[in-house]
């Protein structure tokens, strides 16, 4: 994707002139606008691609659909119309929803203001403000900068005074999980503002309820995000404490695990939040005692067709498994086997086998017991096979290598076993092939008992190599 930005009225000035000056039809003349500017580096994710409306007789330059919709929209919000509102609020969501281009376009124009102004308008009337709502999360949804103090506050007030309503506490928390994407400041203004026991209240008022369960728990989890790049710091860590020790959030994630044991989506759902909360050694055997890892077991053998929920868990045992005690207890439960099953059973997806070599190289790492689990159950040999899967994954290759060191670094009687597998010249292929690996590769090889010569780099200068 290109990093260059134009505006909407340059694009469409290259569609109009591709149809007046070289006759193209109007599908075609957008085609030939979005490769001219896509070759030029142009990024177009947040350009309408159709043709706008021609010129009205007087020469007034006429607005896309999504812009005439929002006037309509702000029309029934000016004159207070209540009758008009639900219908047109409907419209503009929808289109909303179409697609970012639509909704950066509209929030461009004014569009927040007018639909801020319409959940005020909604105010005491539950139906209206539900659809207010779903209408400001579908504006927010990759443009948190849109949301402004006023706003925070309202959805703020709305989660607190409408707490027993699942469907407004959904409705709200969906507008906070749009708003908080990408955007710490957002995520800081709202924990301040009381958003985290508002969340984990949620869970537990609206326990029965799937929609809302899963939707707190991303909630929170976005709240330990450090994805807005615009900040060098974030509140990630601070946060994922406050949730644990602040508001009992391991607690009120795996109590709600139990009312969801046939719900892939929302224990996956759970899964990923309690990776995210893992923070601390006491956080990871805190999960454990209250049986986060039985209900991490059951889920992995039980949907092992399916690959999201396999990825979330993985991630989450991997996460948990930072502490000592606790890679033991995994052992225990039988979770190598469950690892090394998923990844040989979907080894045509890099996402699982890295997070799949990532989790046995967390529960070998300074346990030599659990290097001779791993080897019995095959592990070593499915992460060669990931190996030689994915040569062009640098992530799988740079875990694959990392567990092969770890399981021989404190038990040499395994090198000659995994070196008969074929892994030298696996990890010398990927020491090659990726830079990142370099470091780990070498490690790896050196633990392995293989010669390891230093890889020379050109520096660009002359006579230059490094070593």
């Amino acid at each position: 994707m290109g990093s260059k930005q134009i505006a909407q009225e340059t694009f469409d000035d290259a569609v109009q002139e591709n149809i007046t000056e070289f006759e193209m039809d109007p599908e075609e003349a957008v085609r030939e606008a979005v490769q001219q500017f896509e070759s030029q580096g142009v990024d177009l994710s947040n350009i309408v691609k159709a043709v706008r409306p021609p010129a009205s007789e007087n020469g007034q330059r006429q607005k896309h659909q999504i812009l005439l919709t929002l006037d309509a929209l702000g029309r029934a919000v000016a004159d207070l119309d209540l009758a008009e509102l639900p219908e047109q609020l409907v419209a503009f969501t929808a289109q909303c929803k179409e697609q970012l281009a639509f909704r950066y376009l509209a929030g461009q124009n004014g569009a927040y203001p007018v639909v801020f102004s319409a959940c005020q308008l909604a105010s005491g009337d539950r139906d209206l403000m539900l659809k207010a709502f779903s209408t400001l999360s579908a504006l927010l949804d990759g443009q948190p900068d849109l949301l402004d103090a006023a706003g925070q506050e309202l959805l703020l007030q709305s989660l607190q005074e409408q707490r027993e309503d699942a469907e407004m506490t959904l409705a709200g928390i969906l507008c906070v999980r749009h708003a908080c994407l990408k955007h710490e400041q957002n995520r800081q203004d709202f924990v301040k503002g009381g958003i985290l026991p508002l969340l984990t209240g949620a869970i537990i008022q609206h326990g029965n309820s799937a929609d809302v369960v899963r939707t707190a728990a991303s909630a929170l989890r976005i709240m330990t995000f450090d994805d807005d790049i615009r900040v060098p710091f974030g509140h990630a860590h601070d946060h994922a404490k406050m949730i644990v020790l602040e508001n009992d959030g391991l607690r009120v994630l795996i109590e709600a695990a139990k009312a969801f044991t046939d719900n892939s989506g929302v224990l996956s759902e759970l899964c990923a939040t309690l990776s995210r909360l893992s923070v601390r050694n006491e956080f990871c055997q805190e999960i454990v005692d209250l049986g986060g890892l039985n209900f991490m077991v059951t889920l992995l053998a039980d949907c092992m067709d399916h690959p999201d929920v396999v990825k979330q868990v993985l991630s989450a045992i991997r996460a948990v498994a930072g502490n000592d005690d606790v890679k033991d207890a995994i052992v225990d439960a039988g979770g190598t086997d469950l690892i090394v099953l998923a990844i040989s059973h979907h080894l045509g997806n890099p996402q699982i086998c890295e997070q799949g070599c990532a989790a046995l190289c967390m529960l070998a790492l300074r346990k030599p017991e659990n290097c001779s689990v791993i080897m019995e159950g095959g592990g070593a040999l499915a992460a060669l096979q990931a190996m030689k899967a994915h040569p062009r994954e640098v992530a799988v290759q740079k875990q694959a290598c990392m567990l092969i060191r770890n399981l021989v670094s404190r038990s040499r009687d395994f090198s000659q076993p995994i070196l008969e597998m074929g892994a030298e010249n696996l990890i010398t292929e990927a020491r090659a092939a990726h830079r990142d690996c370099d470091d780990v590769a070498r490690a790896a090889l050196r633990d392995l008992g293989c010669k390891v010569e230093l890889r020379e780099l050109w520096t660009g200068q002359k006579g230059g190599l490094a070593q």
